[in-house]
């Protein structure tokens, strides 16, 4: 019968997981299986709870900190609007600080240039710096460093 104490206790931490996704309390529910199978071999007390301190030590020490360190990883590729950034466009209507027509990739965007200050001709080469809703903020190629 301990063996079942330890799968609610383990579903109970499992739970607690869902809620609060700190790694922690699933750990700790996987070393509550551990000691459940424990129990449910025949060991007694004392081994379940050395089981158990073991899988969780072994899981908060070791396992913890290598899945933290992939789940904060940037994903390697952008996607939608993240992805036009740094792309290359070509001017299709003077572009001002507060109207202008690009060619993306293969699209028509509307387009404001960074600095305030510039006009961008017809025709010119221009980098996407950012995206602003359906609106991409360019600067000209030749102006860049």
């Amino acid at each position: 019968m301990p063996w079942f104490l330890w799968l609610l206790a383990a579903a109970a931490l499992g739970a607690a997981e869902f809620f609060t996704l700190t790694l922690v309390f699933g750990l700790l529910a996987g070393a509550a299986l551990v000691a459940a199978v424990v129990a449910g071999v025949g060991i007694g007390a004392l081994g379940q709870l050395v089981a158990f301190g073991v899988a969780a030590a072994v899981g908060l020490i070791l396992v913890r900190p290598i899945a933290l360190r992939h789940m904060a990883r940037q994903p390697l590729t952008r996607e939608g609007s993240d992805a036009l950034i740094g792309k290359r466009a070509e001017v299709m209507q003077e572009v001002t600080a507060t109207h202008g027509l690009i060619k993306l990739s293969g699209e028509e965007w509307s387009a404001r240039a960074l600095d305030e200050s510039l006009v961008i001709p017809v025709g010119a080469l221009v980098d996407v710096m950012e995206i602003d809703g359906a609106t991409a903020i360019v600067y000209p190629r030749e102006l860049l460093p």
